[in-house]
């Protein structure tokens, strides 16, 4: 097994000479993989021709598999794979098409945010395909002294509710039901702003264009103009990692350092990949409960 870092001040990093349906879940070598993803945020484990179950039984490994709150973007046969796929399953339809191209951390809506997520890629073009990463480690430490000593000290409010995607018992039901039967399963959480990684101890900005959607005691106006500040300058392209995908991938990172968002796959293609969301039994950041 080889660990090739991240060069200094970038993210990602890569585990290749290994076969991950050959690690015991209590080996030194899966403490490896934890640390190589907390130090270089990204880890793509390379050339692993992994059955759905094998795919699962790693996770496992790693930590706790999370089974995302809501249903329709469930694996059928395991619960823990969430599915992003625009194509059909023996004619049917099967998880949710056209995820996560927004700005945003996994599960940020959520009192017990998602501290890992995994992808395994299985159908996606040849043209670019892959995920966007932002270091919001780097970019906490780039903010402008005004901004990094105000957000030092806030609040931030994140909701889910405005990228909620419609399923079929939606039916007959007016946008104001849907929106409070939303509101009543995730409603706004609190954060810090800024949080320290439990392991590492790095400060980070800790939030998104696409979950937070306020910062808490400040006036509309002021918020407006204080989110439209944030995330021009977080999304700035110096700031824009892209992995990109590999036949055989195994991507890991670590959602309290990275904002991420998809590629998107180009009109008239095909694409399918499965994500599990890990908990590592750390708190998510100092001071909340793991």
């Amino acid at each position: 097994m080889q660990i090739i870092d991240a060069p200094p001040g970038g993210i990602g990093a890569e585990l290749v000479n290994v076969d991950v349906r050959q690690l015991d879940g209590q080996s030194e070598e899966i403490g490896q993989i934890r640390d190589a993803i907390y130090r270089n945020k990204l880890l793509a484990i390379r050339k692993q021709e992994l059955t759905t179950q094998e795919y699962l039984e790693f996770t496992r490994k790693v930590g706790t598999p999370q089974v995302y709150f809501q249903p329709q973007y469930h694996h059928p046969e395991h619960p823990e794979i969430f599915v992003s796929t625009n194509m059909l399953e023996k004619g049917k339809k099967v998880g949710v098409s056209g995820t996560g191209r927004y700005w945003h951390t996994d599960c940020q809506f959520e009192t017990s945010p998602l501290p890992f997520t995994s992808i395994r890629p299985l159908v996606f073009p040849r043209e670019q395909r892959g995920t966007y990463y932002m270091d919001m480690v780097k970019i906490y430490q780039e903010l402008p002294d005004d901004l990094r000593t105000f957000l030092d000290a806030a609040v931030a409010i994140h909701e889910g509710k405005m990228r909620y995607k419609i399923q079929a018992s939606d039916i007959d039901l007016s946008l104001a039901e849907i929106l409070d039967r939303v509101h009543h399963e995730v409603p706004p959480v609190r954060h810090p702003a800024v949080i320290r990684h439990p392991v590492t101890q790095e400060r980070m900005l800790y939030m998104s264009s696409g979950f937070t959607t306020k910062i808490e005691g400040l006036s509309h106006e002021e918020n407006e103009a204080l989110m439209s500040r944030v995330f021009s300058f977080c999304e700035q392209e110096r700031f824009v990692h892209l992995h990109a995908w590999e036949k055989d991938d195994l991507i890991i990172w670590d959602n309290r350092s990275l904002n991420h968002k998809s590629t998107g796959a180009p009109p008239g293609t095909q694409s399918k990949s499965y994500r599990i969301g890990i908990y590592d039994h750390e708190p998510f950041y100092e001071g909340i409960a793991s």
